[in-house]
């Protein structure tokens, strides 16, 4: 999850720049995706609060060396809904669809999105070289996990910023100083962003309100990846682990381990980023600079 903020940094250049297209899934679930740029083709898969957009930037940044297809995981945008008995196995065949659409063998996962990718690799042989970033994996008790079902119960109530806020503050994804601000404060604050984010909002736009409800199938993500990592060792891609240096812990956390069981595996740190790192620049983001270590690595 990244920190709470408006998520529309599209330039009208990107917005030009870009096609749609869209694949059916094994259980006819549309996924859709943007498309952008010429050469290799490369899948970015977001992370929890996110969508296609998120990442529109450094689609951008690789414009110039690759097809960058951003597709939408489900619950958002240009995709299908999630179903009742999605498991971590329909979002594999959703980017196995993807995958065979664009013949794409170069991949990015950030957060659950990453997640999504080592599952991947253990099955889809297309998959050669992945960038994983972050992925919210529990080692020995250390995902912060006992506000979920708090966040689960303001969310069925209603209480959307509320639950944002419990979200938030759960996976530790706010700035230092939501730590010394009342709860009370925080959630007008966020109300506000809310209100204020739905009136400039395009038709096209993935908002705040939309993506809140599909914080529950990325906290089911990782929950589903609990003792993987034996598995884990049977992945044959080459993969790049790549974080930020202001992260929590608890991310840092899944990299060390992946390090350390993953067959083919390189290491980067983005000094001075958190986990926002690789998104757009109204997120946090620096997308520059992941644009450059995602194309030394696939190149």
């Amino acid at each position: 999850m990244k920190t709470i903020a408006p998520d529309h940094a599209r330039t009208e250049a990107a917005a030009e720049r870009y096609s749609t297209g869209s694949v059916v899934s094994k259980d006819g679930t549309i996924i859709g995706y943007r498309q952008l740029g010429r050469g290799p083709a490369m899948v970015v898969l977001h992370g929890a609060m996110e969508s296609s957009q998120s990442h529109m930037q450094l689609g951008e940044a690789l414009a110039d060396s690759f097809t960058v297809y951003l597709p939408d995981r489900r619950g958002r945008g240009l995709s299908g809904p999630y179903r009742k008995d999605h498991t971590i196995e329909t979002d594999v065949q959703d980017i196995a669809a993807v995958l065979a659409k664009t013949n794409a063998h170069d991949v990015m996962g950030v957060s659950s999105g990453a997640i999504i990718w080592l599952q991947a690799a253990l099955t889809l042989p297309a998959i050669r070289k992945a960038v994983i970033f972050e992925p919210p994996l529990p080692i020995n008790g250390s995902l912060p996990t006992g506000f979920v079902q708090r966040y689960e119960r303001e969310l069925a109530k209603g209480e959307v910023a509320a639950a944002l806020v419990t979200a938030m503050k759960g996976t530790q994804m706010g700035p230092p100083i939501f730590n010394i601000i009342p709860r009370g404060l925080l959630e007008r604050l966020t109300t506000t962003m809310l209100a204020s984010e739905e009136k400039k909002a395009g038709s096209d736009d993935v908002t705040m309100r939309m993506l809140a409800p599909t914080l529950h199938y990325d906290f089911q993500l990782a929950t589903e990846m609990e003792g993987a990592l034996e598995r884990l060792k049977g992945i044959r891609a080459e993969v790049l682990l790549l974080g930020g240096s202001k992260s929590p812990a608890y991310l840092k956390a899944g990299l060390d381990a992946l390090e350390k069981v993953l067959p083919q595996v390189t290491r980067v740190e983005l000094p001075g980023l958190g986990h926002g790192a690789t998104g757009n620049t109204d997120r946090g983001g620096r997308p520059e600079r992941a644009a450059a270590v995602l194309r030394q690595f696939f190149l």
